[in-house]
């Protein structure tokens, strides 16, 4: 009798697990739709990224400007600002941590005591300095520099032109502008090959330290004696530390949607002379901009022969060949070099310490205020004789018959 007390309540609990174990085994696992899901392709983030637009061919382009010197190159920075102004452009103007406190405080005065400056609110001075070495490679972290506050705040532009205090330009912006209007604004101009030639063996291969890294003095770069072969990973091209780069290109060197551009910053970290390489060899290595270059970097620049270190300054004995460049811009020229004066008043009209003339601008006294000038227009170009030269200068490389082949080779 007290087996059978638990006969019945047993074989009710075996029923009743036989029949959720089948209603289970009929509904099918309860897991099996998130097992499919997980078989979906894998979706890569960088195919979610894409090239930053360009603006409207329609509309009159910007230039954003980074003007940079060193100690002493107070004026004449001055000088080249105030002869690349136009109220369409953006401007950064820096002097490296070499220069004096006092020389660094007049550049700010002199913005802030520019009438028009003030007005339009496009010139931007870098007040914490960097300390720049020259063939260092700070020279390419003080452009990054530049173009990084330009994008942030420099609003609606085209192309980044680096430049010195020794730099000048040769045409007016009314000019160049309205050549620039009618090209595609994801064009590149920036001298480039492939070919190292003796650059491989004495600047591919040793290893430099930048002391513009770490120290508050500037002072050379210096070698350490263990040497590096040539890069697999990557091609290296060599060129011209002058260039105008696109809009696209440079958002791309700051935020890339790879790690190229910053894995070549690393690489150029210990680079002699990486301003002549760094942003050529990124342009070159990436797919989606390799075949926006023009091989120029839109200077006139004179050489001795054989080549030494630097360019030799211009004089008024360089003139005329400058002119059949058909350059937009020349260096390397001295502090107050006569030259820049016969520029002034022969290719550029402007007065001393004044503006260069446009249709936002049609002259006058220098010592005028804001209210004087003639603002008007500035949505339109006047450009002058300067626009056939460089016209020519520009089609010749994107009307020849094979551009498309000459990309980074």
């Amino acid at each position: 009798m007290e087996g059978n007390k638990w006969f019945i309540p047993l074989i009710f609990a075996l029923l009743i697990s036989s029949f959720f174990i089948i209603c289970i085994l009929s509904t099918g696992n309860p897991f099996h739709q998130a097992s499919v899901k997980a078989k979906d392709p894998l979706i890569f983030v960088e195919s979610r990224l894409h090239i930053a637009p360009t603006r409207p061919i329609t509309t009159i382009p910007r230039l954003a400007y980074l003007i940079s010197g060193s100690s002493g190159d107070g004026e004449s920075l001055k000088r080249t600002l105030k002869a690349l102004y136009h109220p369409l452009n953006q401007y950064v103007v820096h002097l490296d941590l070499e220069t004096s406190d006092e020389e660094r405080l007049e550049l700010l005065k002199f913005v802030k005591r520019e009438p028009l400056f003030m007005k339009v609110g496009n010139v931007r001075v870098i007040m914490k300095s960097n300390l720049v070495t020259y063939r260092g490679p700070t020279m390419v972290t003080n452009t990054l520099h530049a173009a990084a506050i330009l994008l942030k705040e420099g609003g609606e532009w085209d192309w980044f032109i680096n430049l010195s205090a020794s730099d000048y330009p040769l045409v007016t912006q009314d000019d160049l502008l309205h050549t620039l209007w009618t090209i595609p604004r994801d064009v590149n101009f920036i001298e480039h090959t492939s070919d190292l030639d003796w650059k491989e063996e004495y600047r591919g291969k040793p290893i430099i330290i930048d002391p513009g890294f770490y120290s508050l003095h500037k002072s050379d770069v210096f070698w350490v004696k263990q040497q590096r072969s040539v890069p697999t990973a990557f091609k290296l091209f060599t060129g011209s530390a002058w260039m105008m780069l696109s809009r696209p290109f440079v958002d791309y060197l700051l935020s890339g949607w790879d790690s190229l551009p910053r894995t070549l910053l690393m690489y150029y970290a210990n680079f002699l002379s990486s301003p002549e390489g760094y942003f050529h060899t990124v342009i070159c290595n990436v797919d989606a901009f390799r075949n926006t270059t023009v091989n120029h970097d839109l200077h006139f620049i004179a050489w001795d022969n054989p080549p030494k270190q630097h360019p030799h300054y211009l004089t008024v004995d360089d003139y005329k060949e400058m002119l059949e460049s058909n350059a937009p811009f020349a260096r390397k020229f001295g502090r107050n070099e006569s030259v820049l004066d016969k520029i002034d008043s022969e290719l550029l009209g402007r007065k001393a310490d004044g503006f260069v003339p446009g249709s936002w601008f049609k002259g006058g006294d220098a010592n005028e205020t804001i209210s004087h000038y003639i603002l008007t227009n500035i949505t339109s170009l006047q450009p002058g004789p300067g626009t056939q030269r460089l016209t020519s200068l520009v089609s010749g490389f994107l009307n020849d018959k094979d551009f498309h082949k000459k990309h980074c080779l």
